[in-house]
């Protein structure tokens, strides 16, 4: 057991309370970061490494076909070994945005792509599901059955905003528990179902669920309604009849009782580790637990905690999640020291012992990595400290270059031609580079040229491209072409800028004098006729 003091390097405004760690083809991506995500990385996916005592950030990419994956906090992941053909992938589900909304939706997350240079590509879509569909919440948990040759997810848990009917001014973002309902998805053809057990009396949130085979484990959690966290343990049990399926729940003597806990696995049988988490409102769990799940049932051994530092023993919250099997990136506030830049301390415990994590386990799993951040009464609300706050605060340019990643963590991408001259008759100067068009943070704008063997990359700028169109460009799917390569339909092909002539028209003359005229009767003009002659 290792515990190693991990400094961050540009990046340590992204991690945030609420923000979840995944495990995805050998690497630790970050989800649900600080704001939104800048335009360094739209996806708000951030790839995680760590080295020599320092933690850096990279940009992780979605394929085309991906949908927009918001920034969620405190949402229920679900991690999916591969199975049946299926690739290795992830379940997301609820989770509350920066905008203090809190989201309904399910999103699958798998692995698209490895580029040459080892650059992953992640494909994210969102998942309709039909029949009784939970409602929005966050703090609660999913879970994979296996029985009889089937597959399902078992959501249960979570918080919501009150109902409609029940809001005022002054609980507008008042929180409850939800209803102790279980649900049940058939993830092929999309299929929930509501069910309710008689064990299940009470809301709970920000607890853990450890699944095998055909059961899961409810461990903890939080209840607003009692306003405790009583040691609870279930047993809930899942059988995919060819009907209709039969759920039964059994309460359990051997509980613990945690909320807000992280958890990882070592090892490649059902054996996790249970770290952090609180015991009550103002006392942190400092304890470590072993959690194995067998044939009989699952057990608790306690284990030995690291030596833990001041800075955690005496900070009042902590949050983190799953860095891998056997390692946990922990966080702690530095409690208001301006001597001190970053918000953060960060750790990296390691619980992996030499031979562990090296075989795969094909059997389907989860383990909930619950990181919300708790600094009030009950903890577990206290992310409305940061979601209650006004957009301005919340706009991701005000934090200055503490938010965006490490460029220097990136591979090469002078295979991309991002950073080199796109044509002979190129003026940008990289070396003297100032943004042109408002939407440019960090790069210039550039617009791809699929025309050719594996195309192009073409400065914006060069092309003489307005800002408009530039944007436009931007949008959909379409492929298209730099002026090199015209010729083409005008649909398909990058429009040069066209300078309109300017319309000159005549200004008109305010108060334009006119000759004098004088009125004056037949009579009188021949009078004055005669006069002159």
């Amino acid at each position: 057991m290792t515990l190693q003091l991990i400094t961050p390097v540009n990046c340590a405004s992204l991690l945030q309370p609420g923000c979840s760690l995944l495990q995805l083809d050998g690497e630790v991506l970050l989800f649900g970061q600080k704001g939104w995500p800048k335009r360094s990385c739209p996806t708000g996916v951030f790839g995680v490494r760590f080295k020599v005592g320092e933690m850096k950030l990279r940009a992780i990419s979605f394929s085309n076909e991906s949908c927009y994956l918001p920034p969620l906090r405190c949402p229920a992941v679900c991690r999916l070994d591969p199975y049946d053909g299926f690739p290795e992938s992830y379940l997301i589900h609820g989770g509350r945005t920066p905008n203090n909304e809190i989201s309904s939706s399910l999103y699958l997350l798998t692995m698209d792509s490895r580029g040459c240079n080892r650059k992953l590509t992640l494909c994210c879509k969102e998942k309709e599901l039909v029949g009784e569909v939970p409602g929005g919440r966050y703090g609660h948990t999913m879970s994979m059955v296996q029985s009889r040759g089937k597959t399902a997810c078992v959501l249960f848990g979570g918080r919501s905003y009150m109902p409609a009917g029940e809001r005022t001014t002054e609980s507008w973002n008042s929180v409850i528990d939800c209803p102790p309902q279980v649900f049940l998805f058939d993830l092929e053809f999309g299929c929930s179902s509501a069910h309710t057990l008689p064990e299940l009396s009470d809301g709970q949130s920000f607890h853990l669920a450890l699944a095998r085979e055909d059961c899961v484990y409810f461990i903890g959690g939080h209840s607003l309604a009692l306003d405790s966290r009583p040691p609870r343990l279930f047993r809930l049990r899942v059988e995919l009849l060819q009907g209709s399926p039969l759920i039964s729940c059994e309460a359990l003597e051997t509980g613990i009782s945690i909320s807000s806990a992280i958890v990882t696995r070592t090892g490649p049988a059902h054996r996790y580790i249970i770290l952090g988490g609180y015991q009550s409102d103002s006392q942190k769990r400092m304890e470590c637990s072993t959690a194995i799940i067998d044939e009989k049932g699952i057990q608790f051994e306690p284990l030995e905690a690291p030596k833990w530092p001041p800075d955690i023993i005496h900070s009042r919250t902590w949050f983190g999640g799953s860095a891998g099997e056997g390692s946990i990136l922990l966080a702690v506030p530095t409690e208001g020291r301006p001597s001190q830049p970053d918000v953060h301390y960060f750790y990296l415990v390691g619980f992996q012992t030499e031979g562990e994590g090296k075989e795969e386990d094909g059997t389907l799993g989860c383990s909930q990595e619950s990181t919300d951040y708790d600094n009030s009464t009950p903890l577990e609300d206290s992310e409305e400290l940061y979601f209650g706050r006004e957009p301005h605060e919340l706009d991701d340019t005000s934090d200055g270059e503490g938010d965006i990643y490490n460029e220097d963590d990136e591979e090469d991408e002078s295979q991309t031609g991002y950073w080199t001259k796109c044509c002979l008759s190129c003026h940008v100067d990289l070396n003297t580079w100032e943004p042109y068009y408002s939407t440019e943070l960090h790069r210039p704008a550039m617009i791809f040229c699929s025309r050719g063997e594996g195309g192009h990359w073409v400065h914006a700028q060069c092309m003489e491209l307005t800002e408009t169109l530039l944007l436009r460009l931007s949008q959909g799917s379409k492929k298209y072409y730099c002026l090199d390569h015209g010729g083409l339909p005008y649909q398909e092909m990058t429009p040069p800028r066209h300078v309109m002539p300017l319309k000159r028209t005549p200004m008109k003359v305010k108060n334009r004098k006119t000759p004098l005229t004088i009125k004056m009767a037949p009579t009188k003009k021949s009078f004055f006729r005669r006069l002159f002659d």
